[in-house]
């Protein structure tokens, strides 16, 4: 068995590997999901390492790459590991292993995010180092299961196509900062993928919703907090709803402290589904 870096492998194997330690997962990707996923989160194959069984990958780290609050960071954007091959610790040897390419590439940080549930995961990371910065919250739901009404809106408000990358200035909106795959990076990367709208009182941006249409995604949304309670959030997730094309969407990694957005998707029918971990160690 070898260890080496996924510069030199085809996609092909790889989706191939990434797939069969997958396979027994709830939602599985195609080829174009996958694709789109990991242009999303930065992959880099130079920089994302597998263990090989003659040309077979048993094990593998895809890793992302680029700027996380303000760092340069290395992300663990799927690690996986064949069912037959699992057991051995090959996860661990193909990190370390990682490391000094990492190093040598400048990257001092390594960010993950890890289901709660899945302890011996979280045991893991946790003894080689990676620490909880974070707990984050994840909402998935169907179309038809959600409350639409609106009780109280600001018949001002106007929803409109906005080009997201012109108004950095949404971030004074935030009640927290977004996960990796829901950074203004990542939706830069992959940018015509994306839907983004924005929500007007008197020619005012007050706030706005980014969406991926295709895999049901709402990347970001928020209120201006002078507007909030006005219908402004369930005109933009009314809106954004029409646009999917897919019959789940989902809301993935709010930061757990973040009530506002618990208590507008609850008023909307919709609850938590789940709970990660946001992981770093410093390398």
């Amino acid at each position: 068995m070898e260890i080496k870096s996924l510069k030199n492998t085809s996609f092909e194997t790889i989706f191939k590997a990434f797939g069969q330690a997958f396979a027994d997962y709830d939602i599985q990707l195609n080829v174009h999901e996958l694709q789109a996923m990991w242009k999303r989160r930065g992959f880099d194959p130079n920089l994302s390492f597998a263990a090989f069984e003659n040309e077979d990958i048993v094990s593998f780290t895809l890793n992302g790459v680029g700027n996380f609050n303000g760092i340069k960071m290395a992300y663990d954007t799927g690690t996986g590991t064949l069912k037959e091959h699992r057991g051995k610790g090959l996860a661990t040897k193909i990190f370390e292993y990682s490391i000094p390419y990492l190093k040598e590439a400048n990257i001092n940080h390594y960010l993950l995010e890890v289901l709660q549930h899945n302890t011996k995961a979280v045991s893991v990371y946790q003894n080689i180092g990676f620490e909880v910065t974070r707990e984050l919250n994840y909402f998935v739901w169907k179309n038809e299961e959600v409350d639409y009404q609106i009780k109280n809106v600001d018949t001002r408000c106007l929803i409109e196509k906005i080009e997201i990358e012109k108004h950095p200035s949404v971030s004074a909106f935030w009640d927290f900062y977004p996960s990796w795959q829901n950074s203004f990076e990542s939706i830069q990367r992959a940018k015509e993928g994306f839907l983004s709208l924005g929500a007007f009182v008197d020619k005012k941006l007050v706030g706005y919703c980014v969406f991926e249409p295709e895999s049901g995604d709402v990347t970001q949304i928020a209120v201006d907090k002078p507007y909030r309670r006005n219908g402004v959030a369930s005109l933009l997730l009314e809106k954004v709803s029409k646009f999917s094309r897919v019959s789940k969407m989902k809301l993935i990694n709010t930061d757990t402290s973040c009530d506002s957005i618990v208590s507008f998707l609850k008023a909307k029918n919709i609850e938590i589904l789940g709970k990660q971990f946001e992981m770093i160690k410093k390398i």
